[in-house]
């Protein structure tokens, strides 16, 4: 286990925006996300809920704001946050080996990393799988090693981008026990999925994108029971499009 370091939360955006193609995806967004509550963004299709996540995480930089972490990461320090796409990104290598990879990237000794690894792939039911290819994995075990491998760095906050689209009802129970379980760990989870039912089992608070902005920002339950704006109700009614 790694020494704690600094707090890295709360992440806070000051009015972000991004521009591509001429045109505007995000604009003015404000947000402060604290550690503890899992939150969920949700919003119709092309609010620019995926390109929010992708500015948070760092992947994108905005054409305006700041985005402001809390302790900022110095050059060599390993990453207290991690982000799981759709489209696990794997390396060709073997399951363990991609764990190992990992583990190596962020500077964990040579004689700890598999005994690391082989405990994170104990943690989705991946053990037996160790020495396959990962390429060759199911679509619902690949998101299960791509959660092992951003667990397994302890992170302060995950950042998941619709995880379990299209994946069987079977697979999606399971990838959804994971992030339970790493949220049990302590790990703020902020997540981007198109399933309401999914939203209401693993959130805790939704933030409510449309074209480009926050529109509203409320607690699980009350989203759904009464949401507060026009955009949302009409999103749940389903005269929005939502993925």
């Amino acid at each position: 286990m790694r020494e704690p370091g600094p707090p890295m939360l709360p992440l806070v955006l000051e009015g972000i925006g991004f521009s591509a193609g001429g045109r505007d995806i995000l604009s003015g967004i404000d947000l402060v996300l604290e550690a503890g509550p899992r939150t969920v963004i949700l919003g119709p299709n092309g609010a620019g809920k995926s390109v929010l996540m992708r500015i948070c995480h760092g992947l994108l930089a905005p054409t305006s704001g700041r985005v402001l972490w809390s302790h900022r990461e110095r050059p060599g320090e390993p990453r207290r946050q991690a982000m799981v796409f759709q489209r696990p990104v794997l390396l060709r290598r073997s399951v363990l080996g991609n764990l190992t990879f990992a583990l190596a990237v962020v500077g964990v000794p040579h004689y700890e990393r598999e005994a690391r690894a082989v405990a994170a792939l104990g943690r989705v039911g991946l053990a037996a799988h160790a020495r396959r290819p990962a390429r060759v994995l199911s679509g619902g075990e690949q998101q299960r090693l791509a959660l092992a491998r951003a667990w397994m760095l302890e992170p302060e906050v995950l950042f998941l981008d619709e995880p379990t689209a299209n994946l069987d009802p079977g697979a999606v129970r399971e990838i959804e026990a994971i992030v339970q379980s790493i949220h049990a760990s302590g790990t703020k989870v902020v997540m981007v999925t198109h399933n309401l039912g999914q939203a209401r089992r693993l959130g805790d608070e939704v933030v409510f994108l449309d074209r480009g902005r926050i529109v509203e920002r409320s607690a699980i339950d009350r989203f759904f029971r009464t949401p507060a704006t026009a955009q949302a109700d009409a999103f749940l009614k389903g005269e929005l499009p939502w993925h």
